[in-house]
């Protein structure tokens, strides 16, 4: 199976975002999007306990690099039949179509797709070390607000900078590459804490709390609390600084976006979309005053995302319309400081 045909049927709309893309940034943006999916299949299998999921997390960006024939077997038929996902289970299969692809890349791409994928196995890996085994009736919250944060940064942030890194290769920007770099991953530690806010009550049903356990006492919560949407009034200090948190990183989405050229309109669409996204979704979180209820999901609906995608063509030569944009959207919160 080709790459193309794989990421169409992993992920039809990351499929589409891809065709976006100059073609310099493509086969590796695609390949490095299907490797981390991988590591995250191998992660959340219920098949394995979670000793040998970290083995194989562990492993995992090496198999890359090395591609055993033997081991890249028996992964696959370890983590067979491990997920529900239609599209989960074609990729399991297809781990070397994968490698041939990260085969055909630059050695310098090659360099960023392992980097990327180190850092988000470390996140898979402080998953699998500090929480609980999914059916367990326990859970288990991160202690402090640096753990949290470093884990955002590897989830998120360093992701952020892949994008970022692949940008600086193959577009003239006009900062150096470290200060674009961080730029990327302040959004990208941004989009992370939104996934966490939002997937609060799920990740909760499995065990894991990644808000840090001295916050919670300071709220005189234990993690286990958080189970009982009754407590969402209470936890509400807490949503209110991490909403803060990736408020003040997503800000960076202007200056950021401001630095790509204007004769890139589909990677200006690709970067505004999700910090656009986020920002609406955040504000769904902050309106939430039930987070906890695992009843009620927080998700911006279909027509925003096509509104904004209609609505995208003046930013394409516009930084002002776009800065306007965002801040008309972050402007709404009254979020505690």
């Amino acid at each position: 199976m080709d790459l193309n045909t794989l990421l169409k049927n992993t992920s039809r709309s990351l499929y589409l975002s891809v065709q976006l893309l100059p073609r310099a940034m493509r086969p590796a943006f695609s390949v490095a999007y299907l490797l981390c999916r991988y590591a995250d299949t191998i992660a959340d299998t219920t098949i394995l306990p979670a000793k040998r999921r970290l083995s194989w997390i562990a492993r995992f960006p090496s198999i890359i690099e090395t591609q055993p024939a033997d081991e890249i077997t028996q992964l696959a038929r370890e983590i067979e039949g491990g997920s529900d996902n239609p599209y989960e289970k074609i990729l399991i299969q297809h781990l070397r179509p994968c490698l041939n692809a990260f085969n055909q890349i630059s050695d310098e791409q090659k360099t960023f797709i392992l980097e990327v994928a180190r850092a988000v196995c470390d996140g898979m890996k402080i998953d699998l070390q500090t929480f609980p085994q999914e059916k367990s009736a326990s859970v288990v919250a991160f202690q402090t607000a640096d753990e949290l944060e470093n884990y955002c940064r590897l989830m998120g942030g360093r992701p952020g900078k892949f994008w970022s890194q692949l940008i600086y290769q193959t577009t003239q920007i006009p900062t150096d590459k470290e200060t674009f770099f961080e730029l990327g991953q302040r959004i990208g530690d941004a989009l992370q804490i939104v996934n966490i806010l939002r997937d609060l009550p799920k990740d909760l049903q499995i065990g894991r709390c990644y808000f840090p356990q001295e916050e919670l006492e300071q709220a005189k919560l234990a993690p286990q609390d958080l189970l009982n949407a009754k407590n969402s009034a209470q936890f509400e200090p807490i949503k209110q600084k991490w909403i803060s948190w990736g408020l003040a990183r997503l800000q960076d989405g202007k200056e950021y976006f401001s630095l790509l050229p204007k004769t890139q309109p589909g990677q200006r669409a690709a970067v505004a979309w999700p910090v656009l996204w986020a920002a609406d979704t955040l504000y769904k979180i902050a309106q939430e005053p039930e987070l906890l209820n695992a009843q009620k999901r927080v998700k911006i609906p279909r027509r925003t995302i096509y509104l904004t995608m209609l609505a995208t063509p003046p930013i394409w030569f516009s930084n002002r319309i776009f800065s306007a944009w965002l801040s008309h959207k972050t402007n709404r919160f009254t979020t505690k400081k």
